[in-house]
C-alpha cells in the first residue's frame, strides 16, 4: 500500500517523494492464499508540499470473481529536494471496465544487472502474472500458461522506474486465450515514458488434473 501511495504521489507531483506518516488502517476483512490483490491510490488533498493519498486493497477470487475490500489506509507524504509547489488536484476519470488490464510496479536494485538494468527474466515473469490475471478474469476458469510465443525486448528499464504492463486478449479458443502483453517504462520525476517490451502468451483453461477444459465446464473433483 505504502508502494502505490509513493507512485501516485511521484505522478502526480513529479518529484521524490517519502512517506511522512499512515493516519490511519482499516482491515475490514483477510485476502487469503490464491486471492488476486487489487491496490489503487488516489491523491485526495494537496498543499504545497505534501499530499494526501487514499489507498484501498481488494482482494478477487479468481475463478468466481468475488472481489472483497480488505484494506483501506490514508497516507501522507512529502516532496523533497525541490521548492517548487505541487500541482493542484485534478479531477480523476473512471476507469471503462471493458479496457485492458493494467498493473504497476517499481524497479528496485535486487532486480536489476550491473549495468543498473532490470533483468530480462525478471521482465518476463512480470508479464506472466500480467497475462496470468487477464487470462483467468476472461475466462474465469483454472488458468496454466502453456506459451510464450514471442517476446521482443525494445529499450532497458533502469532502477527507480515505474513499468506499466498492459495485457489483452488477442484470441479465445475453446480451452486457450491468447493474450498480448506491453511493457512500459516511466521515469517518476520527468514524465518520459517508452515501449519497453512486447510479448504474446498462450493460457489454457485446465480441469482438476491439469487436463485441459473448456471455459465454462463445471471443474470435475480429482
Amino acid at each position: 500500500m505504502d508502494k502505490v501511495a509513493f507512485l501516485a504521489a511521484s505522478r502526480h507531483g513529479r518529484a521524490a517523494f517519502v512517506t511522512a506518516s499512515s493516519e490511519k488502517i482499516d482491515f475490514a476483512a483477510p485476502a487469503r492464499i490464491g486471492d488476486m490483490v487489487e491496490v489503487t491510490g488516489r491523491v485526495v488533498r494537496v498543499g504545497r508540499k505534501s499530499l494526501d493519498v487514499e489507498v484501498e486493497l481488494i482482494a478477487e477470487a479468481p475463478v468466481s470473481g468475488e472481489r472483497r475490500l480488505c484494506t483501506r489506509g490514508l497516507f501522507t507524504l512529502v516532496a523533497v529536494g525541490t521548492d517548487d509547489p505541487l500541482p493542484p488536484m485534478v479531477e480523476m476519470v473512471p476507469q471503462d471496465a471493458a479496457a485492458p488490464f493494467r498493473m504497476v510496479d517499481m524497479i528496485f536494485p535486487n532486480q536489476t544487472n550491473h549495468y543498473g538494468t532490470l533483468y530480462g527474466g525478471d521482465a518476463l515473469r512480470m508479464m506472466g502474472k500480467a497475462a496470468f490475471i487477464a487470462s483467468t478474469r476472461h475466462a474465469r476458469a483454472v488458468m496454466v500458461m502453456a506459451a510464450s510465443d514471442r517476446i521482443d525486448f525494445r529499450s532497458p528499464i533502469r532502477e527507480g522506474e515505474m513499468v506499466e504492463l498492459t495485457a489483452e486478449v488477442r484470441m479465445t479458443g475453446r480451452s486457450s486465450v491468447r493474450i498480448g502483453v506491453d511493457l512500459s517504462a516511466e521515469d517518476l520525476i520527468t514524465g518520459e515514458r517508452r515501449h519497453a517490451a512486447t510479448a504474446l502468451f498462450t493460457m489454457v483453461g485446465v480441469d482438476a488434473d491439469g487436463r485441459p477444459q473448456a471455459f465454462g465446464e463445471e471443474v470435475t473433483p480429482g
